[in-house]
Order: C-alpha cells, then sequence, then structure tokens
C-alpha cells in the first residue's frame, strides 16, 4: 500500500512511523495558527462548540472535512457547495473560534456552517477555520447533529500524504460498517490498513465505533499546499459512492485559479493572525 500515514489536521507535531513518508509542515494558517493557543485561553472559559439549527432533515448522510493536508477536504467541500442546491440549516459556533471571517460570492463565509441539500438529502459542513484543541467538543457536536437529524452516516474526507512517484492520487477508505466495505472495495477504492489518524478525524473515528455509522475517504497528496487533483479524487469517489452525479473534471480545470484564490486567503488569514497576537502581547504588556 502507498502512503497510509494521515496527516496532523489539529496541527500537533506529527509522528512518522514510516520512514519513508514524509509530511511537509502545514501552512500557518488554518490549523496550527499562532493565536490557538492565546483564543483557548481567552476569558470565554471552558463554553464548549454550540450547535444551532434552523432546520432538522430526517436521515440525511452528513459529510464533514477540516482543513488539513494539501487543503484536499477544503476544496472539495467548496466544490460540493458550488454544484449542489445547497441552504444554510445551522452552524456550530464558539467564543473560542479563530475571529477570522471569509467572503466568497458575495457571502460572508461562517468558521463552522452546516448545509444541506434537499435532492441528494445530504448536510455538508463548510469548515473554513481550523480547530487545534477542540478536536473531542468538534466530535461531540458532529454526533449531536447525527443524532438530532436522525443521519444514516457521517462520511469524513482528508488529504494524506504521499511520496509516491504517481501522478495520479490513490483513494483510501475506513468505515465501521461491514456491508459499507463491500461497496467502497466494489468501487475500487483501497482501504486503509495502517496509519496515524490525528485531529477531529482521530476523534471521530474513535468515538464513531460505539455512537454512528461513519465512513472515511482520504486521497494521496504530494504538497502541503491546496491540491486541487487529491481534491477531485475525492469528489469522484463520493461521487461513485452516493450516486450524486457530479462531474468532478471541471474542478482540475479550475484548480489552478482555486489554487491560487485559497493560498491568498491563508496569507489574508496568517496575516490578521499576526496581527491578532500582537495586540494580545501589547495589551498583556500595558496590563
Amino acid at each position: 500500500m502507498a502512503a497510509s500515514i494521515l496527516p496532523d489536521l489539529s496541527g500537533m507535531q506529527r509522528r512518522i512511523t514510516n520512514p519513508k513518508i514524509k509530511l511537509p509542515s502545514m501552512p500557518g494558517i488554518p490549523n496550527n495558527h499562532e493565536i490557538a493557543p492565546n483564543l483557548r485561553s481567552m476569558s470565554y472559559g471552558s463554553r464548549k462548540l454550540e450547535l444551532k439549527l434552523k432546520e432538522k432533515p430526517k436521515n440525511s448522510i452528513i459529510i464533514e472535512g477540516f482543513p488539513g493536508f494539501g487543503f484536499v477536504a477544503t476544496i472539495a467541500v467548496e466544490f460540493l457547495m458550488d454544484h449542489l442546491k445547497m441552504h444554510s440549516i445551522g452552524s456550530f459556533w464558539s467564543p473560542r473560534l479563530a475571529p477570522i471571517a471569509f467572503v466568497h460570492g458575495k457571502r460572508v463565509v461562517q468558521p463552522l456552517e452546516i448545509f444541506h441539500n434537499d435532492k441528494y438529502n445530504i448536510i455538508v459542513l463548510e469548515a473554513v477555520t481550523g480547530v487545534a484543541g477542540m478536536e473531542w467538543e468538534v466530535t461531540d457536536a458532529l454526533l449531536d447533529l447525527y443524532k438530532k437529524v436522525n443521519a444514516k452516516e457521517i462520511i469524513c474526507i482528508e488529504g494524506i500524504g504521499s511520496e509516491s512517484d504517481k501522478t495520479e492520487p490513490n483513494t483510501y477508505y475506513y468505515t465501521n460498517c461491514e456491508e459499507k466495505k463491500k461497496r467502497f472495495e466494489a468501487l475500487g477504492i483501497n482501504p486503509v490498513k495502517d496509519g496515524i489518524i490525528f485531529g477531529p478525524a482521530g476523534a471521530l473515528m474513535l468515538k464513531a465505533e460505539k455512537n454512528c455509522n461513519a465512513s472515511f475517504i482520504f486521497a494521496e497528496t504530494h504538497s502541503n499546499l491546496p491540491d486541487s487533483k487529491a481534491a477531485a479524487k475525492i469528489i469522484e469517489a463520493l461521487d461513485k459512492y452516493l450516486g450524486l452525479k457530479i462531474d468532478y473534471r471541471p474542478l482540475l480545470k479550475k484548480a489552478e485559479g482555486f489554487e491560487e484564490q485559497l493560498k491568498g486567503m491563508m496569507e489574508q488569514a496568517k496575516e490578521a493572525g499576526a496581527v491578532k497576537k500582537a495586540k494580545d502581547d501589547e495589551q498583556r504588556y500595558i496590563g
């Protein structure tokens, strides 16, 4: 099997068990940004991540993925948002989330916003900020959402690091449902056999064993920069698995422009984080 070591999605120090696999360091934003420790130490205390729902569609399938290695999940989610008719049904909110707002298509993107597609009865979590230090809370909030909408399944999508010379990324799966394993294998997706999984994906994998039906789809990426090709493999796998009838090829065509846009957003977020940290340091000094 090719690289099966998964990224540290929480911004923690990576551990590499396979010497052949090299995981490049993540960009400073959004997972391991400098202001995360300061945000966690703010005066908001132990306020939990709050689930706010305006609608409760029943028997949905939940798709989630947080900014991680190659920003594969982030790109894939945005592609779903652009190609499926989605409307907002709620959000996850905490004052400990990074105070960073993005504007996309004249819309203010919330840090953790929840959308629904009526045709396929799919719930998508759009996450544009990292949740370092809040991984267990995020998992609990996802499981709360799972129960409130009586979901059929949670699908977690992520990128994995690889030094393979192949130009075409491989995809892998893990699921705690025996019947789902046959479906993935029929689609030609290989199972994850060995690896270390960190962050929200790792927390969900641990808690999902007894609390929900959960599947994970991973795509190889060769860079710590946004990788639209790997994201296209995720979309291709989702399309086959769920029958979404989405053509992933346009993602490859617009990959270059999308990656440049995302890199620009990352730089803006990094600068905003640096300014926030400087202000916090100044206030502590004055106080």
